[in-house]
């Protein structure tokens, strides 16, 4: 009963709060006037809160650009917790834009739509993450191209870090930087979660996303780690399938170090 009205008081919170700062960021769109990333930012902050979660990070987004994030992938809940330490914008497949609500507010955050499926649009969609990079957006992409279970990761796509290698061929910059990033679920009521209990806050594609929503918001008290590791320079000459290799070493690492070792609750 407790886990019922929990989440009918937080159902109604979101209700109240996304509308009012979806509004506000139309505003600063249409007019440019204020930051464009700082409501974005705060609302995934608040998703987080309301489901419950706890973040904790190590590192930081890197100042170096043009910049090209690429993280592991578990769940839905990825987007909040990226989006609530870092101001970036994301690159996300295409049937998000179909999602209720979180379609919209996708868009509202400038997140670039990649239609996998269709090879013929790659090199148009790759061109418009490229040109984002090139004009300072810091673009996170889930490397993975789908979401694991939580405990192993799957193989980073070479395909994806395209957009890297095209802003470098068209010659507007010399380098791109590309930063690894692995994002853990690591406890769940303050204790380790083992490999059943990963699968608690993983979200498989095929999974329905309402009952699993449901289920986050009676249950809550998931800690999740962020982890920004230090970015791979990729220049003319560098083979994309090795730098897809290397920054997928280098996310499966931090990825297996927090499995292994996580951080402890009230640890800062």
């Amino acid at each position: 009963m407790l886990g019922w009205i929990r989440v009918s008081f937080m159902l109604l919170l979101v209700a109240i709060v996304t509308p009012a700062m979806a509004l506000a960021q139309i505003i600063i769109l249409k007019t440019g006037i204020g930051n464009e990333r700082y409501l974005p930012r705060q609302w995934h902050r608040f998703v987080l809160f309301v489901l419950g979660f706890r973040l904790h990070v190590r590192g930081r987004m890197s100042d170096k650009r043009p910049l090209l994030i690429a993280a592991n992938h578990i769940s839905w809940t990825d987007i909040m917790v990226a989006g609530a330490v870092a101001e970036v914008n994301f690159i996300a497949k295409s049937e998000v834009s179909g999602w209720p609500m979180i379609g919209k507010l996708a868009r509202l955050q400038r997140t670039v739509y990649v239609e996998r499926e269709r090879k013929h649009r790659s090199g148009h969609q790759a061109g418009e993450i490229a040109q984002r990079m090139t004009d300072g957006d810091p673009m996170l992409l889930f490397a993975e191209g789908l979401t694991a279970d939580g405990n192993l990761m799957l193989p980073f796509k070479s395909t994806l870090f395209g957009a890297a290698s095209m802003a470098v061929d068209r010659g507007e910059v010399e380098h791109v930087f590309v930063q690894p990033v692995a994002i853990v679920y690591t406890r769940f009521h303050g204790m380790p979660m083992g490999r059943l209990h990963r699968t608690h806050a993983a979200w498989i594609g095929d999974r329905l996303l309402a009952p699993h929503i449901v289920t986050l918001l009676k249950e809550g008290a998931v800690d999740v780690e962020l982890h920004f590791g230090e970015p791979v320079e990729y220049r003319a000459g560098v083979r994309r399938k090795d730098l897809a290799r290397e920054v997928e070493r280098r996310v499966t690492e931090m990825f297996n170090a927090a499995i292994s070792h996580p951080i402890k609750s009230g640890e800062p």
